[in-house]
């Protein structure tokens, strides 16, 4: 992906989404949104159980309490499965390898299309979510050099499971982006951050409480619009 096929991105897709547990806004302001391995290191997670929670499937939320930093909830991740995952992974990765991968990194739907699948999902519908809307632009020009896009649902096996690898996350450098347009094809499925985005507030454009594709109720917004630097 050059700056010209990063440009139409951006113009494609100004707005970025990110779900997360209801009530999780407060911490994510004041700790940053991190993925679920930096979860791990600042609750004090460590030895078998942070390597269970790292290389295994979550089959249902779980919720990290540490007598400072309160309490976190990890989403579960029941469209993944080991038997899909070892009939669709690639380049010598196992499931746990997978899992770890996952873990490592932050996720964003790029279109309102995949973020309403995911709300309207079964185990997701009818229930409240905290949902960050996100300047594209301006999360760019902080973190480029630590994201990673992806053609395809990394977190989805159970139905018609699409191979994928230690090429699936690609930095935005290596992205065959203006490939897959000429193609015919979605561009992007996911955008993903390592580590996770500490300053996330400075790139927010609105928090909203979310039940499906409706607004509950605005939780926050920045008294100035984020600014790609």
């Amino acid at each position: 992906m050059d700056d010209a096929d990063l440009a139409a991105f951006v113009a494609s897709h100004p707005e970025l989404y990110h779900v997360a547990e209801r009530g999780a806004w407060a911490g994510i302001a004041w700790y940053g949104l991190l993925s679920t391995s930096a979860l791990l290191t600042l609750f004090e997670v460590t030895g078998e159980a942070r390597a269970e929670i790292e290389t295994r499937r979550r089959p249902e939320f779980l919720t990290l309490t540490h007598p400072r930093h309160g309490r976190a909830v990890l989403r579960d991740q029941k469209p993944l499965g080991d038997a899909t995952l070892s009939r669709c992974l690639v380049d010598g990765l196992a499931p746990a390898d997978w899992y770890k991968l996952l873990n490592e990194r932050v996720f964003f739907w790029p279109t309102q299309r995949r973020l309403f699948r995911l709300l309207e999902a079964r185990g997701n519908a009818g229930r409240e979510h905290d949902v960050l809307t996100v300047d594209t632009a301006s999360l760019l020009a902080a973190h480029a050099d630590r994201i990673t896009l992806s053609p395809i649902n990394s977190g989805a096996s159970s139905r018609f499971p699409r191979p994928r690898g230690s090429s699936t996350f690609l930095p935005i450098a290596g992205y065959p982006y203006r490939e897959r347009r000429k193609r015919g094809l979605g561009p992007v499925v996911e955008l993903a951050v390592s580590d996770g985005i500490r300053e996330i507030a400075q790139h927010v454009i609105r928090v909203e409480e979310m039940r499906g594709r409706q607004v509950l109720r605005r939780i926050w917004e920045p008294r100035e619009p984020p600014r790609a630097v």
